[in-house]
Order: C-alpha cells, then sequence, then structure tokens
C-alpha cells in the first residue's frame, strides 16, 4: 500500500494550478488570435501556399513552424485552424514540431549558450526531424484508419 503525503499532494495542486492559470490568458490570447486570422486570411490563401504536394507542403509547413517558433499548446491550436482550412496532416504536422522544435527566432540566445556549431546542427537537424516525423505520423494514422 502507499500512503499519501498530503504536503505534497498540496504542493503538487498549487503548483499545477499555478501552471494552468499562467497558461490559461497564452491559451486565450491565441485563440482571439487564430480567430482573427481565420476571418481576416482568407482560406484560399492556405490553399494557394500548400498546394497538397506532400513533400513541397511539408518543407513549407516546417519553414513556417521555425520562423513562428512557440510552445505545444498553441502549436496544437494553430494546426486545428489549419486542418479546418482543409491543410494537409503533412504540412500541419511538420509546422507543428518545427514549431516547438526550430527555434529560428532564439538562435541568436542558443549561440551565446551552446556556441555557433551546436545551434547550427541542432536546428538543422530539428528541421530534417520534423518532415521525417511528419510523413512517419501521417503513414501511422493511414495505417489505423
Amino acid at each position: 500500500m502507499f500512503k499519501i503525503d498530503y504536503i505534497k499532494f498540496q504542493s503538487a495542486n498549487q503548483k499545477t494550478f499555478k501552471g494552468i492559470s499562467k497558461m490559461l490568458p497564452i491559451i486565450f490570447g491565441m485563440l482571439l488570435l487564430v480567430s482573427i486570422i481565420d476571418i481576416l486570411v482568407p482560406k484560399t490563401f492556405y490553399q494557394t501556399l500548400f498546394t497538397g504536394n506532400s513533400i513541397f507542403d511539408a518543407v513549407k509547413g516546417a519553414v513556417l513552424g521555425s520562423l513562428f517558433t512557440g510552445n505545444p499548446v498553441t502549436g496544437y491550436i494553430l494546426g486545428s485552424s489549419f486542418l479546418k482550412a482543409n491543410i494537409g496532416l503533412i504540412a500541419v504536422t511538420t509546422f507543428i514540431v518545427s514549431w516547438v522544435t526550430v527555434g529560428l527566432i532564439q538562435i541568436p540566445a542558443e549561440i551565446l549558450a551552446l556556441g555557433k556549431k551546436f545551434a547550427f546542427y541542432r536546428n538543422l537537424t530539428a528541421f530534417l526531424m520534423a518532415i521525417i516525423v511528419a510523413f512517419v505520423t501521417v503513414f501511422i494514422v493511414n495505417l489505423i484508419e
């Protein structure tokens, strides 16, 4: 049998509540931003950007995700809106993976902390892996369906 340590349990609950309360404004802001973008950007824009060619869409999704770096929760919200705009799953997956793993915006800080060579190779590897992960993910999803 295990014994619950109520002090640790209370501390964990407080940390969880604090984390959730910090994320709510970010989620609300992203939902607001996505709603505004959804109204202002015509659906035809996405369809001209993402043509349905899996390889080109994967690269475009990875480039966009790399440029607009963010946290996973906001990436999922944006990915959902892309899927609703009939963007292919490969493009959305590469966008989300590169959104979280590739950081072109924070490269200067990464270079200062870890060195130029490491920052370059880490971001290049993350970019390429985002494309590979997207194809593997879509392959698995198609197997399941």
